[in-house]
């Protein structure tokens, strides 16, 4: 699976590392990425999802119903 967010979109950033010599190596920051249960009142079950904690912030706002038809995702592209 892709570590990136389907709600917010946030993905890997890829940059340097620069000492004080001016040395440069390689870094990758990793969006956080959980996987969390979410129960859905409307759907009255469970829904597993890979989402950032940006996204389950407003999931847990908003509900889950709400924040995929604002961001215009259907419930199959996001169950694991």
């Amino acid at each position: 699976m892709a570590r990136k967010c389907v709600f917010t979109g946030k993905s890997p950033l890829v940059g340097n590392n620069v000492s004080h010599a001016n040395n440069k190596t390689k870094k990758v920051q990793l969006p956080n990425i959980q996987t969390k249960r979410i129960y859905v009142s409307e759907l009255n079950r469970f829904v597993r999802v890979r989402l950032s904690t940006r996204a389950l912030r407003t999931v847990s706002k908003l509900g889950l119903i709400q924040y995929m038809n604002d961001c215009g995702i259907r419930l199959k592209d996001i169950e694991i």
